[in-house]
């Protein structure tokens, strides 16, 4: 039953707990932003560990989880949160059943798992392991999908409102940890070690970030979302500001940032589908879109729940399995978090002496050459590219007089078809490839140190300070841009409408960062390891004794791993081999000696993680279409309910087939579409709900203008700083404001709603605003 006033009731609920709710804010405030400002400063070694390092990695996080912990506790003790919707009998009986299906369903896992292994002993073929693992996990979430079908409006929206709290919180937890935290997060933190740089932040800004977040969720947002009972994100802005175009508006938000999202989500799914099967990637990404549908078009937030706890318990064993064995292989101790750092030290002797490494040295000033060459081209392209294809044309005749031998005639048609075919084209590829090798040209393949916090150095020469406030920013930003993302997030949010009480929505918060946590303290480890076996195991190798799976991988997509002999001396340098992002956790297991079956494990944890988020936001996106934008939010007529929940389908089949058609593009590494996709929820969202919680003199007027200035402005400064807009448009030189790159745009976009909301509640007013503060 909706609430006719929440603002009514949430201006009587907020006060009691402000005191309690500010000092954990406070908390939360200085174990993020404050350390991290000072991380520099914090390089004191405490047992092994880098101090700020630590912090960044695993103290903070275990700051947030204490600090959701308590405000649930503390919240259900003094408040409660009212019923259940069962008697206490009935609903202790339905947890115990669900708790012993629970256990049955992992016990088979495990022994599937060990199944597989003992088959792959016994001499089952890689492509059997990878097939059974694919159609097997698809199959299982295809049967919960079925089985859990509904047209009811409540199960369809909301499952019911019965979930209890620890597995809605598994259920958060799988839905959050989308491919970008399973696939990518590891790769990235390995690529960008504590920070990344000034012009490519990121590194543990995304541990602190995502999980950060949560706490905003626990204190300012869940619980209250949850007492007012309604169905979607954009309910609340039409509810809370009581017209049309807030809710209309909170939707088209809902769809963008979500779409941004999703398409993230289907490219994980086509690359890891792919992988196992060795189908095309656009053919991979149609099988793994099936295997989306399958679980939200029936059965919607009923049936997605149930899939993403059974998804949550096979990415997490994926992800864990590894980097305990690599751990272990190491360092003799499985448990990764508590033992990784004493490859730090290592690794930092290891990167002292790449850098002073003679050969690395000579493929530094091979790739600095390779720079200047198009450099030299770009000054006049037109007459470049015309001698570039004389040359090429001389060449292949050559070839044909002298009856070279087919393989290298094929070679030199190839690079002459791949010459660009006009001087734009010629432009934009011979700058970026001047921007890669320059990027390239630099110690250890443009990579900071890993420990290192934030590039350039505070007392160093004017450039190098300017580097070092930059990078510093840019870190900062993109953590606030996640963090307060992730309280705008509207498929997450979604989440917590789901359980039978508000203490219940509590509590899940508190279950879903403890549920996310276990991978988020776990990556930087992974990185951690993954660059200790690739600096001792693989740099200094011969390339004719590179195992196999870098061949293997390369062939899938060459931005996932590229490896040249810069220097022609056969020999592996570290700055000779590009490992992209998305393929360090994905290739962990062959890059530690694993069994197959590990490989085929952790496909199927990140496929279970790309389907379970991308299922829960083509929910998001149908139900915004049709719930909010068409129908409106009406719920007070019951022969509309199945046609609601019918239309809702439709969208989220069309929703689906576009966002795979622009995954197939491969427009982006998934880090920055989901970057991008927080910056959006953060700026459209957060500014109008948190003061249309509670500030009760928030205005319609003021909602609807804050979100849409938030979102233009986000998209604005996104737009402006991308390439080929600059390129089109004729603009020079950077659009960067203050030097924060795009991915951050969100700050702007935050900033202007929480500027642009108060002012105009102050000089507007709502019919019957009056009435609404007594």
């Amino acid at each position: 039953m909706v609430n006719p006033a929440p603002h009514q009731h949430l201006a009587r609920w907020v006060p009691q707990r402000l005191p309690l709710r500010s000092l954990l804010l406070l908390i939360w405030l200085l174990s993020s932003f404050g350390i991290m400002f000072f991380a520099r400063d914090l390089q004191m070694v405490v047992a092994g560990w880098p101090l700020s390092f630590w912090f960044a990695t695993q103290g903070s996080v275990l700051i947030f989880i204490a600090i959701v912990v308590v405000f649930a506790w503390v919240a259900n003790r003094r408040h409660g949160g009212g019923a259940t919707g069962f008697d206490n009998v009935a609903y202790g009986a339905y947890k115990r059943r669900l708790h012993r299906m629970f256990a049955i369903y992992v016990l088979c896992l495990l022994l599937f798992l060990g199944g597989l292994a003992l088959a792959e002993h016994w001499g089952l073929s890689k492509q059997w392991v990878g097939a059974i693992f694919l159609f097997a996990t698809v199959a299982m979430y295809a049967v919960i999908g079925i089985y859990s079908r509904t047209a009811n409006t409540d199960e369809y929206y909301v499952a019911g409102r019965h979930i209890p709290a620890v597995y809605n919180g598994m259920a958060t937890a799988a839905d959050w940890m989308s491919a970008a935290s399973f696939i990518s997060m590891a790769g990235g933190l390995y690529l960008q070690g504590f920070s990344g740089t000034d012009s490519q932040p990121g590194g543990l800004a995304y541990v602190l970030g995502w999980t950060g977040g949560f706490c905003l969720v626990a204190l300012l947002v869940a619980p209250q979302l949850r007492r007012l009972g309604l169905y979607t994100i954009p309910d609340f802005f039409g509810v809370r500001y009581a017209g049309r175009w807030p809710r209309r508006i909170a939707a088209m938000a809902a769809v963008l940032c979500s779409f941004t999202y999703v398409v993230a989500q289907i490219y994980g799914v086509g690359l890891i589908t792919s992988r196992l099967t060795g189908v095309q990637f656009e053919i991979g990404i149609l099988l793994g879109l099936g295997g989306v549908l399958v679980c939200s078009f029936l059965g919607g937030m009923r049936a997605v729940t149930w899939t993403q706890v059974t998804q949550y318990v096979v990415l997490i064993l994926a992800f864990l399995i590894p980097v305990s064995w690599l751990a272990y292989k190491q360092l003799g101790n499985p448990i990764a978090p508590w033992v990784y750092g004493q490859q730090l030290e290592k690794i930092s002797q290891m990167e002292k002496q790449l850098m002073a490494s003679p050969a690395e040295q000579q493929v530094i000033q091979e790739y600095a050459r390779r720079a200047r060459d198009y450099e030299k081209k770009l000054r006049n392209v037109e007459k470049a590219l015309s001698e570039e294809r004389m040359l090429l044309n001389e060449r292949l005749r050559l070839l044909n007089v002298t009856r070279a031998d087919a393989e290298t005639i094929y070679q030199a048609r190839r690079e002459l078809a791949q010459l660009p075919k006009d001087a734009a084209s010629a432009r934009d590829i011979w700058t970026h490839a001047m921007q890669e090798n320059l990027s390239r040209a630099k110690p250890l393949g443009g990579m900071l140190p890993h420990s290192q916090p934030f590039s350039g150095n505070p007392d160093g020469s004017p450039e190098e300070r300017q580097s070092f406030e930059t990078s510093r920013l840019n870190f900062l930003a993109l953590m606030f841009c996640l963090m307060v993302g992730t309280a705008g997030m509207p498929h997450l949010l979604t989440r917590f409408y789901t359980t039978p009480s508000v203490s219940e929505a509590r509590t899940s918060v508190a279950w879903s960062l403890v549920f996310i946590a276990l991978l988020y303290l776990a990556a930087p480890a992974l990185a951690v390891l993954v660059k200790f076996e690739v600096m001792s195991e693989l740099v200094g190798q011969n390339f004719d004794s590179l195992p196999a799976w870098m061949a293997q991988w390369a062939r899938v997509d060459g931005s996932l791993l590229s490896i040249s002999d810069v220097n022609h001396d056969h020999i592996l340098q570290f700055s000779e081999l590009k490992l992209g992002t998305d393929l360090v956790m994905l290739a962990t297991p062959e890059l530690g000696g694993l069994p197959y079956v590990v490989s085929g494990l952790v496909a199927a944890g990140g496929l279970a993680a790309a389907l379970s988020t991308a299922d829960g936001l083509l929910l998001t996106i149908g139900n915004a279409l049709t719930h909010d934008l068409y129908f409106q939010g009406r719920q007070n007529d019951p022969a509309s309910a199945v046609r609601r929940v019918i239309m809702s389908k439709f969208a989220l089949l069309v929703v689906a087939l576009c966002a795979a058609y622009a995954a197939a593009q491969k427009p982006a590494d998934i880090l920055l579409l989901v970057g991008a996709s927080f910056s959006l929820a953060g700026s459209a969202f957060v500014p109008a709900m948190v003061l249309g919680i509670f500030w009760s003199r928030a205005t319609r007027v003021a909602a609807v203008c804050g979100m849409l200035i938030g979102v233009g402005v986000t998209l604005y400064y996104m737009l402006i700083n991308a390439h080929a807009v600059r390129t089109v448009l004729g603009l020079d030189g950077s659009g960067l404001w203050f030097g924060i790159q795009p991915v951050s745009a969100g700050v702007f976009g935050v900033a202007a709603g929480m500027v642009v909301v108060p002012l105009l509640s102050l000089v507007t007013r709502d019919e019957g605003q009056e009435m609404q503060q007594t």
